[in-house]
């Protein structure tokens, strides 16, 4: 929980249309997690979710990654998540979800303090340009008969930290990317806040590379 038993201050970061957001927001304001968003950023100045937030009177700013010479991407990537980290300062955020966030994030201090979703059980169709549509793609592609979301803390590898929850979902005959993807996507929408909402109870342990959800 936040300071003094208040609610905790969630930093939620995107690229995108912010559906997850609102859907974590939704949430929020029907008591299901004990939390507030204190800040939305997102790394593109025109993603829908900086109006879906700003419309809910949450503050959102966009922090677009500059892009530089070859040579210069290290630093010009660090450049970017100090840009990220100063506007979680800024908003005393104390938990960071990334919810369709498509570049690169250093938890820095937010090691154990930060989550990212991703539409496929991990470590199976993940790691660097594995996003969105292209997840699902692969997922048909390859001819699976399962597939699902994960929940994972975030740590200096891309899709890597240790894994929260997942769901599976099955893969039905007939499923194109958006069918499978609409799925998908109602699953993230039910671990997302559980995830929070245990976090904020207090409930995850990282032990190693494993999660220990504690009993009520």
């Amino acid at each position: 929980m936040g300071e003094r038993g208040e609610a905790l201050r969630l930093g939620v970061l995107l690229s995108g249309e912010g559906t997850g957001l609102e859907n974590l927001l939704a949430r929020i304001e029907a008591g299901e997690v004990p939390a507030r968003v204190a800040v939305v950023i997102a790394s593109q100045a025109r993603a829908g979710g900086l109006r879906r937030a700003s419309l809910r009177g949450v503050p959102a700013v966009a922090v677009p990654r500059r892009r530089g010479a070859a040579g210069a991407a290290p630093r010009a990537l660090d450049e970017f998540n100090d840009r990220i980290h100063a506007e979680l300062e800024k908003h005393r955020v104390e938990f960071v979800a990334l919810l369709g966030f498509l570049s690169p994030f250093q938890p820095r201090g937010y090691l154990g303090r930060a989550i990212n979703v991703h539409p496929a059980l991990i470590p199976a169709f993940c790691g660097p340009g594995m996003f969105g549509r292209r997840v699902h793609d692969a997922v048909l592609a390859r001819g699976v008969k399962l597939t699902g979301a994960t929940v994972h803390f975030v740590d200096e590898e891309y899709d890597h930290g240790p894994i929260i929850m997942q769901r599976a979902v099955a893969v039905e005959a007939g499923d194109n990317s958006e069918t499978l993807a609409a799925r998908v996507q109602a699953v993230e929408r039910e671990l997302v806040p559980e995830v929070i909402r245990l976090y904020a109870a207090g409930r995850l342990e990282i032990q190693g590379a494993q999660v220990r959800i504690h009993p009520d």
